[in-house]
């Protein structure tokens, strides 16, 4: 498939409106936009029709969300325009973008945590009573239509900081929903729910698709694309690839396009010796959260952990890394009893944690990559008599940014201005710094292109050849077949099973994850 391909003729959803008078409600024409060192896009174009689901293809640091931004009137072009049911239009800013009918889901949720989940979504929108005081029952009244209409079962009263990740998601949607726009943005918004929330993600997309929104969608898992998405666009390096029927091709067409080269293994697992029990966990607990969760990790073994949002995957590993530490049960390290109350504590016995969300626990966003990267090992070998040697520090912070092939102008370039796989690169390579014995790992490959998600699973290989005991928390399932010697799953609080690699598959592991 040639990499300068004509877009193909796309038959406009038959449910859409016929008294429009444009062909496509949304165009970007030869848009350019640099950075300080970088060239985040060349010269690229874009057309969505109305009534369409448009996938955006592409590595980390491709373009995809800088486009997206400047469509959204977070940045504006250096050259080129966009177009808004056929007519020019500047946007300056997010609320002129929301005036024209454009919303966006964002990849990182924007929302305010002190904040209930109607004052989020009607956030500057507040219905207005007497005195122009803000009308709280006209609001969750507003909230709970919207709700219903999208079959999203959430309490308009309840506090953000009180919901899951996957919910918080849910809300961002229905806040875009609520603008009524013309175009929809979504950023990767499956990355952080089950299945069964895709499944009614898709159906509310199916629907707004039928209404005649455009919908432009943002994703790396390739399922979904063939789901759900009429076509498709690949961007690599900041440049047009190409756009496609997405019945006209296949998988590994798209990757070629997204690569430039062939992935020939997403899943390098190889046979690894196992050592010693590294880590034994006997009937850890944490009241109200999670109770009697017993597993043990060996030298160069890879411990996968399945199960459903809210099963209690990411509270064991908080609690083995003393961000939330357990009230019961016991943690043993090369055979010795250790408490760990701290996340200090956990690095002085050889632990890393990789957390789940690069935005609220990892990324320190105003800081820089070199800054970033050195945060978890500033007390400990690169420190000697209260100084700092820098000359080696810097020298292995670039050494593991090259290794992992992270996009950057250089190591002081702001973390918060690399994509969101880039920066979560970054945040591999500052606990590769540590040189760990036990990497715990929460959704590793989350917001990550398929090149670099071959990429970083091969590190996990390497690392089990060297002896690291691993612990990898995915929700995806091909991910935890793939790179798992054992899985443990869990449902509500508990495990529920613990299955060889030879006899784990998806049928046996929703079926645990769902007692």
């Amino acid at each position: 498939m040639s990499s300068a391909s004509v877009v193909e003729a796309v038959s406009v959803n038959s449910a859409i409106p016929q008294n429009r008078n444009y062909e496509y409600v949304l165009e970007v024409a030869n848009v350019r936009k640099e950075f300080p060192g970088v060239v985040a896009l060349d010269n690229v174009s874009l057309r969505i029709r109305p009534g369409t689901v448009h996938a955006l293809m592409g590595e980390n640091g491709a373009g995809k969300s800088t486009l997206m931004k400047i469509i959204a009137g977070i940045y504006q072009p250096d050259k080129g325009q966009v177009l808004l049911r056929g007519e020019p239009v500047r946007l300056e800013k997010p609320l002129d973008a929301q005036e024209a009918g454009i919303a966006m889901i964002h990849q990182e949720l924007l929302l305010m945590n002190p904040m209930t989940v109607a004052e989020n979504i009607w956030i500057r929108r507040e219905p207005k009573g007497r005195f122009g005081l803000i009308d709280h029952d006209e609001m969750r009244r507003r909230t709970q239509d919207l709700f219903d209409r999208l079959n999203i079962s959430l309490d308009p009263d309840a506090e953000i900081s009180e919901l899951s990740v996957a919910n918080r998601q849910m809300v961002e949607i229905a806040k875009a929903v609520s603008f009524n726009s013309d175009v929809l943005i979504m950023d990767e918004p499956t990355s952080a729910i089950t299945e069964t929330e895709v499944a009614h993600l898709f159906e509310i997309i199916r629907d707004l698709r039928a209404k005649g929104i455009g919908i432009v969608y943002i994703t790396h898992k390739m399922n979904e694309l063939f789901e759900i998405a009429d076509e498709f666009s690949v961007f690599r390096d900041g440049q047009y690839i190409g756009t496609h029927l997405s019945s006209n091709v296949t998988r590994d067409d798209i990757i070629r396009m997204m690569v430039g080269r062939e992935v020939s293994q997403m899943f390098p697992k190889e046979e690894v010796a196992l050592g010693d029990v590294v880590l034994s966990v006997k009937n850890l607990s944490r009241e109200g959260v999670f109770r009697n969760v017993s597993f043990d990790v060996r030298a160069g073994e890879i411990v996968g952990f399945a199960g459903l949002v809210g099963s209690g995957r990411s509270n064991v590993a908080e609690a083995l890394f003393g961000v939330a530490p357990a009230d019961g049960g016991a943690i043993q390290i090369n055979g010795e009893f250790v408490q760990i109350k701290s996340p200090n504590e956990a690095i002085q016995h050889g632990m890393a944690f990789l957390t789940e969300d690069r935005k609220e626990t990892g990324c320190f966003l105003p800081l820089t990559i070199q800054e970033n990267i050195q945060s978890a090992v500033l007390h400990q070998k690169f420190v000697n008599k209260g100084f700092v040697a820098e000359a080696e520090l810097a020298k292995e912070a670039v050494e593991i940014c090259n290794k992992l092939r992270v996009k950057t102008p250089g190591m002081d370039e702001v973390i918060e201005n690399l994509s969101g796989g880039n920066q979560q690169k970054v945040l591999i390579g500052r606990w590769l710094l540590t040189h760990p014995k036990i990497l715990i790992l929460d959704e590793p490959t989350r917001g990550i292109d398929v090149g670099a998600k071959a990429e970083i699973h091969s590190l996990i290989t390497q690392l089990a050849h060297k002896g690291v005991a691993v612990v990898m928390i995915s929700s995806e399932l091909p991910e935890i077949l793939g790179m798992s010697d054992r899985v443990v799953v869990m449902h509500e609080g508990r495990v529920t099973g613990i299955l060889d690699r030879a006899e784990a598959d998806q049928v046996k592991i929703m079926d645990l994850a769902a007692q």
